[in-house]
């Protein structure tokens, strides 16, 4: 059996937050690609048609441990390589992320509404990561969990990387304390507080998620902070975190949450109406730190606009 090797630091830096993409070149035993240009050539000719690689290959932007490859290398199955992806187009979110708490291993920021956790898809530069990255000097810094790009609120990042998998266990084994908020239509005959609890499926490529028979998968208490006119403030605490969920169980109770283009109907995509965000808000996150053992709560300076 092949021992398996560590995988070498990337000898490129990072661009505009963003560390560059690495290759493992693969085992060849057809014989399919005698250099390493007729392997890079057949990954990604296409995607980005051959041409492009060729022109990459000219500019030097594959490059191994010892430097720059040419394509004319003999292939060497296992090698690495890193290049840096061509960015597409973004644009700004017009929001700044707020920074809550900094020490030496957390960042915990407060997420504008629209901006992705991390790349991801079309948004690449123009999420919490890179934007953090970049504005913070923190190379390393990684999200411990994700919040949904139309939601806003706190997130927790991780300075270091081996501290990442601790904190993100505490997520995973649910031991964060979670709470929301949202404004959505106000309902005097749905009886307040409730705990729902049903099966969420999201399948992919399809943006709205739904509620099918079976075992529940997720489960969310739904609470009444108050009401004006037709609109109410909610506190949501969510045990478990499906993709969507709470979203998906305000709309079951009949009260979807203000100005979301997902549920109860998908909007068309077209471009982004920044007056009006979803009214949404990771407000509070509570956990125990794993490494020091001291409680640790978190509280958003954000604001939701729905009630004024």
């Amino acid at each position: 059996m092949r021992r398996r090797t560590r995988t070498p630091a990337a000898p490129l830096p990072q661009r505009d937050g963003i560390d560059p993409a690495r290759v493992r070149l693969p085992e060849d035993p057809e014989g399919a690609w005698p250099t390493v240009g007729d392997h890079l050539r057949a990954r990604f000719g296409g995607a980005i048609g051959v041409g492009r690689v060729e022109e990459m290959l000219r500019d030097g932007r594959f490059v191994g441990v010892d430097g720059p490859v040419t394509g004319d290398e003999v292939y060497d199955a296992g090698r690495c390589l890193w290049f840096h992806r061509d960015f597409p187009a973004e644009e700004r979110v017009p929001f700044e992320i707020g920074v809550v708490h900094r020490d030496e291993r957390l960042v915990v920021a407060d997420k504008p509404h629209f901006l992705a956790t991390m790349p991801r898809g079309r948004h690449v530069t123009e999420t919490a990561l890179a934007r953090l990255r970049r504005d913070l000097g923190l190379p390393a810094l990684q999200p411990a969990h994700r919040l949904d790009r139309l939601t806003a609120g706190l997130v927790l990042f991780v300075v270091r990387p081996e501290d990442r998998g601790a904190y993100q266990t505490l997520f995973r084994d649910r031991l964060v304390a979670k709470e929301y908020e949202a404004v959505a239509p106000y309902l005097p005959g749905l009886a307040l507080p409730v705990t729902v609890r049903s099966r969420i499926v999201k399948e992919r490529g399809v943006l709205a998620a739904r509620e099918e028979p079976g075992e529940p998968n997720s489960e969310s208490r739904i609470e009444l902070v108050g009401h004006r006119g037709g609109l109410a403030r909610y506190r949501l605490l969510p045990a478990t975190g499906r993709t969507h969920q709470l979203r998906v169980h305000m709309n079951a109770l009949g009260v979807p949450i203000l100005h979301d283009p997902i549920y109860p109907v998908v909007h068309p995509d077209g471009p982004e109406d920044y007056s009006r965000p979803l009214q949404l808000l990771a407000r509070k996150l509570e956990f125990t730190d794993p490494f020091t053992g001291v409680p640790r709560r978190f509280e958003s300076r954000l604001r939701l606009s729905g009630l004024g």
